[in-house]
């Protein structure tokens, strides 16, 4: 879900100010700013990643006398040298993520901090216009050398230099790491609130659509006990699909059951809360009959029935609940996982050990306490071959190794390996290794 909302803010919002802008009030991040400028006695400001500032030039922190010159010496020869210095300082910190270090097209030291939510590198922090050293008679030379297409006259410039911050380099470091550090986490927070957001605006839909698909329904079934069986029924099927951790098919049934609720508990929110926590024992029941852990499903239905306790909204209980369907359908299909992949190791393991008989498939299944079919499926999911492949497969083996001593013969290797007769397990042998069991002993 917050991948597919991620991806369609991203399609809405093609202004990376824009996007930047949505994630938190312009106003806190300009406090935070302040602050920091107050803190230290530098200036930052935030820029998106075509080195653009998001703010104002009425919102913008007061920068130093030196940069001004070099902005309005800029606008007038139509040159955005700063723009793109900020640019490309931001790409080169979100490709290491972390903050980077660099000298502007003026000759001042600043650093960008990368903004990254979700792996998507949305802007920088730009921060600094110091000096990492006091000026000597090379810095004043090549003030000039990298100014020169914008000025002739560098008094003023020079002037402006000279009030400059210098600060060290551990200064310079720890600012860049705070400023990242607390930009970042300001950030996150204002994604998270807006995926929320969404999300809470697509389930609203999705409900109303299934709300609009229920009163029809409703016009159709006109007595009171056919409402009812059909009720149960879904429920039932409801069950059925959280076992088999279906979640597609589960999430539509628990929908429209859901939509149920909401019609019958119309304006009456604790009926509406009680229907759906009995709907949320349910699920938990069947999460584990059908594998989930105990302890973390009771952890689910704890924290569900915490969730539902404190909202007062239906779009908010109708969230809470399609997230603790997915979390249970989650754990159901990793407990799966799990006690599938320790029923496959027994059941090679039984193959292993009774490499000496005629096996079937039957027998195997029996041997882990499961039916034939969902033997033979979770088998070849998880090993790429079916269960009498492998059967064969250890046969063959074990015959290779009867085959390299001499005083078996194939009729009596075949009798070992519990085949019929020599003639069928030679051609068995063939079809696996490419050559008879005789031709395998005189290579052998």
């Amino acid at each position: 879900m917050s991948q597919e909302v991620k991806e369609q803010w991203q399609e809405d919002n093609a202004s990376s100010r824009t996007n930047l802008l949505q994630l938190v009030d312009k106003n806190v991040l300009k406090k935070i700013l302040d602050a920091f400028t107050k803190a230290t006695g530098l200036t930052a400001n935030i820029v998106d990643i075509k080195g653009r500032s998001i703010f104002s030039k009425a919102d913008a922190q007061k920068n130093c006398k030196f940069c001004q010159l070099i902005w309005q010496l800029q606008k007038n020869k139509g040159l955005q040298r700063c723009r793109g210095a900020y640019a490309r300082a931001g790409k080169q910190a979100a490709i290491f993520g972390e903050p980077y270090i660099f000298r502007c097209p003026a000759g001042l030291i600043e650093w960008a901090a990368p903004i990254i939510i979700g792996g998507e590198h949305l802007g920088s922090i730009i921060c600094g216009q110091v000096l990492m050293w006091e000026p000597e008679e090379f810095f004043w030379i090549e003030l000039r050398e990298m100014n020169k297409t914008l000025t002739d006259d560098f008094y003023p410039l020079f002037n402006a230099a000279k009030d400059l911050k210098v600060i060290s380099g551990n200064q310079v470091q720890g600012a860049a790491d705070l400023l990242f550090v607390t930009a970042n986490y300001i950030m996150e927070a204002g994604w998270e609130n807006l995926r929320h957001r969404q999300e809470l605006a697509l389930q609203q839909s999705l409900l109303n659509e299934e709300i609009q698909n229920r009163k029809s329904l409703e016009e159709k079934l006109s007595a009171q006990t056919s409402n009812l069986n059909y009720s149960l029924e879904k429920e039932r099927e409801l069950v059925s699909k959280v076992k088999l951790g279906d979640i597609e098919n589960a999430k539509k049934i628990f929908q429209g059951l859901l939509a149920e609720i909401f019609i019958i508990g119309a304006a009456k929110l604790p009926v509406i809360k009680a229907r759906v926590l009995e709907l949320g024992v349910i699920l938990s029941r069947a999460s584990v009959e059908g594998g989930a852990d105990s302890n973390q499903a009771l952890g689910i239905s704890t924290e569900f029935l915490q969730d539902v306790s404190r909202f007062d909204s239906i779009e908010e209980i109708d969230l809470a609940a399609v997230k603790a369907l997915e979390r249970y359908l989650q754990a159901v299909q990793r407990n799966n996982k799990v006690k599938n992949r320790l029923a496959i190791q027994e059941i090679k393991k039984f193959i292993r050990n009774n490499a000496h008989k005629n096996l079937a498939l039957e027998e195997i299944a029996a041997s882990v306490y499961l039916s034939p079919y969902y033997v033979s499926r979770i088998f070849r999911e998880n090993q790429n071959m079916t269960v009498m492949d492998y059967v064969t497969k250890v046969k063959v083996e074990e015959a290779k190794k009867l085959l390299r001593d001499p005083q078996y013969q194939i009729d009596d290797i075949a009798e070992k390996l519990g085949y019929c007769d020599g003639s069928y397990f030679s051609k068995v042998f063939r079809r696996n290794e490419g050559m008879s069991p005789t031709q395998f002993r005189h290579k052998a």
